[in-house]
């Protein structure tokens, strides 16, 4: 059997229980391992001849490896190159019987090369190689990338290694061999180095090298007197023999640029005395200003607290308003049903009429007429009597299908208001400044609510927002539930074009506020967001299609106890 080198996979193979470890399995094709004796063909890949990995039976008996199998089925139409039968991938199963008889086959070290005469069950490779002294194992610096065999990683730590670790011989400073030259040569602070002035001096310290060029006699410099004027520079032997020659200038230099200070120090004097004669009036004027801010700040509390009494005077007349409406919804049903029975009266009228023109007949007939007339007269009165129980009924039967039609019972309110252009005008007008939902509950045993919507603004919303609100309403079975009510109420205007970008808000109940105790009336008293939406946010945006708008409003239904 002849060796062949492979490249192995660095990732951890599959194989269920009997899964290798890393770098076990080949990369393509069958084991390529010294067997100490020769597999039997049963036991070798019919595509690739070698030792079957991770072995594969087809439905026509034959084995291959899981790489020579995929490769096989990868073809558009795959067939068996033994038999020429076609594969189907659903068909092909693991053999698990051959993978265990094939780890059980004795082969030799894959450091054999290197020196290894062990051998082993190819089961147990892996395991012999985490051992192996002679298996080649990376550096464990990580900078370094050659590859040493595991007896010989101390030797190679310790001498040949680039990247070992390594001490100046200068400072004593630790860094990795590859590194020590450059820093010798940069940054060492204790490394001899040359005056870069060519100067007689013998090499200095690199730490000492600075404090050296201030004394180097070939160093230039500039003259000390630079800042008054001064523009004498050359090296520090010639600038010391300056300033020694020089000092009469220079001390004239000091004397002018004294001169100038104390003529500016003058200047600056004089302005601030005229400064300070203007800051008594700044003072003053000061005090006034303040004076007159804290007037404002007492002028703008009363008018805050002039706010909040009108809107809570508005607020009660708004339910005032609800009474009415609700009362004149209730007149136009009645009137609709006075019309209809007038209608049946007048017909039932001209059917008496009809009867008593036919009893004008012999004077004989005339009791038995009278007597029909007086007991259709009876019945008349008897049918209309009916029908108006009938029209009440049916009118109240009516309302509740509707309501119950539309009404919602998981807490969540769709509302679609329709023909919106014309709604808004008749709030602009002051014909219908608000409009009220269907109800909507928490569940069919739970709190009723509705929604109340200003489309031209209400209290400080008034002509530039769309006002929203949440009104709790009085229910059938209030006495079952907790109060107050104490569910997250969220309020939100839909946006019904691609890019859903809804508008909302949401709000926990003030359990002091009387809008959420038990109703002693039909509703509380709306509560809500008078500043939901700015006009020209509603105007530009794509919440308004067809003419139409939907709300929505969700109330948090997690924590609520059944009643």
């Amino acid at each position: 059997t002849t060796i062949v080198a492979v490249t192995y996979c660095k990732e951890h193979g599959s194989g269920g229980s009997h899964g290798p470890d890393c770098g076990f399995l080949p990369v393509q094709g069958g084991f390529r391992d010294r067997f100490l004796a020769t597999p039997e063909p049963k036991y070798c890949c019919e595509a690739c001849r070698l030792v079957l990995c991770q072995p594969r039976q087809t439905e026509c008996g034959h084995r291959f490896c899981d790489s020579c199998i995929n490769e096989l089925l990868s073809h558009p139409k795959p067939m068996c190159p033994v038999d020429m039968e076609p594969l189907f991938k659903e068909k092909v199963f693991r053999d698990v019987c051959c993978h265990r008889e094939i780890m059980a086959l004795n082969v030799l070290c894959r450091s054999h090369s290197n020196g290894c005469v062990e051998h082993m069950t190819l089961q147990q490779v892996p395991d012999h190689l985490n051992v192996c002294p002679f298996f080649e194992v990376p550096c464990p610096l990580g900078k370094c990338k050659e590859r040493v065999m595991r007896k010989d990683i101390s030797d190679h730590l310790g001498f040949k290694c680039k990247h070992r670790e390594s001490s100046c011989e200068y400072c004593k400073h630790k860094m990795p061999l590859s590194e020590l030259q450059k820093h010798k040569e940069t940054v060492c602070p204790a490394f001899p180095v040359a005056c870069p002035n060519n100067c007689s001096h013998s090499p200095l310290l690199r730490n000492k090298l600075s404090s050296h060029q201030q004394e180097c006699p070939k160093s230039q410099a500039l003259c000390p007197f630079q800042r008054y004027g001064c523009t004498q520079k050359g090296s520090n032997q010639d600038i010391r023999d300056h300033e020694a020659e020089s000092a009469a200038d220079h001390l004239r230099m000091m004397l002018s640029r004294s001169c100038a200070l104390e003529t500016k120090v003058e200047d600056v004097r004089e302005e601030l005395l005229e400064r300070s004669k203007v800051l008594p009036g700044l003072s003053s004027r000061l005090a006034e200003m303040e004076k007159l801010t804290e007037e404002l700040r007492d002028k703008n509390r009363l008018t805050d607290q002039k706010i909040v009494n009108m809107q809570k005077l508005m607020s009660s007349q708004s339910e005032k308003l609800l009474e009415v409406e609700l009362e004149l919804r209730v007149l136009r049903l009645l009137r609709e049903e006075v019309g209809e029975l007038r209608g049946a009266v007048e017909n039932l009228r001209a059917g008496l009429a009809l009867l008593e023109q036919g009893a004008r007949g012999p004077a004989a007939n005339g009791t038995l007429h009278t007597l029909v007339h007086r007991s259709m007269e009876t019945q008349l009165s008897r049918h209309d009597d009916m029908l108006s129980v009938h029209e009440i009924r049916l009118a109240d039967m009516d309302l509740r299908f509707q309501v119950l039609e539309t009404a919602s019972f998981n807490g969540t309110l769709i509302w679609k208001i329709r023909e919106y252009k014309r709604r808004k005008q008749d709030a602009v007008a002051s014909k219908t400044s608000s409009l009220y939902s269907q109800p909507f509950y928490t569940g069919y045993f739970g709190y009723k609510m509705c929604a109340r919507v200003y489309l031209n603004g209400d209290g400080m919303g008034k002509g530039t927002h769309l006002s929203l609100f949440f009104v709790v309403m009085r229910g059938e079975y209030d006495a079952l539930l907790p109060w107050p009510f104490k569910q997250k109420v969220t309020l939100m205007l839909m946006d019904q074009g691609p890019p859903r970008k809804h508008l909302g808000d949401a709000f926990k109940p003030d359990p002091n506020s009387s809008s959420f105790r038990r109703p002693v009336a039909e509703m509380n008293i709306a509560s809500g967001c008078p500043l939901f939406v700015a006009q020209t946010v509603l105007d530009t945006g794509t919440y308004i299609k067809d003419d139409t708008i939907f709300i929505k409003v969700t109330v948090d239904t997690s924590d609520l106890p059944d009643p």
